[in-house]
């Protein structure tokens, strides 16, 4: 009979690793930050891909941005769960800060009535998973102005209330409705021109 060994001999923990990972990028061992760099950036590339599609332009500078956050705050990363998990946290943040900055540039035309609510919210969310009509409601949210995308992705994809959004963005309640009641329908003009 062969004498047992423990299966955490065999292959030590994923926590284990990340934590020597996480010391040796604090102890400033090269092969180890790179390892961390690589191992960050193929999780948070395709994570901030996925969040801020359509606009792939900015994927980069946010990827720079969560591993330089990521790099400054490691010593507050304590191990009690996946460092990959921690790393997304950060990049969750870094996407509300875009969309948060995004928005607050907009102009809002404050004078302006508020546009009927169209029925974009099951658009998106009925045809997201038939791949035809995702491409074609990518195709309708690159047709859109940025702060119109980002509202709607902000408000159907994220979940994001009204009032969440607007104390997020630092604007009134009733300027992110505006702003939504505009991009809906202009989101629904532009639907009915696309084909696929």
């Amino acid at each position: 009979m062969r004498p047992q060994t423990p299966e955490r001999a065999q292959s030590p923990p994923r926590e284990s690793d990340d934590l020597r990972l996480v010391a040796g990028v604090l102890t400033k061992d090269r092969k180890a930050t790179a390892e961390f760099v690589a191992r960050c950036a193929d999780c948070v590339y395709p994570f901030l891909r996925r969040r801020l599609m359509p606009h792939a332009e900015f994927v980069e500078d946010l990827v720079q941005e969560v591993l330089l956050a990521a790099w400054q705050n490691l010593s507050s990363f304590r191990g009690d769960g996946d460092l990959r998990a921690w790393v997304l946290g950060i990049a969750r943040h870094k996407i509300e800060d875009h969309y948060r900055k995004r928005i607050r540039q907009a102009e809002f035309d404050e004078e302006e009535d508020c546009v009927s609510e169209p029925a974009v919210q099951p658009i998106i969310e009925e045809h997201l998973d038939n791949e035809a009509q995702q491409q074609k409601v990518e195709a309708v949210l690159t047709a859109l102005p940025q702060a119109y995308k980002l509202a709607l992705l902000w408000r159907y994809r994220d979940n994001r209330s009204a009032r969440e959004m607007a104390q997020l963005a630092g604007k009134t309640e009733k300027a992110i409705e505006r702003l939504l009641a505009r991009a809906r329908e202009s989101f629904r003009k532009r639907w009915l021109d696309v084909r696929c």
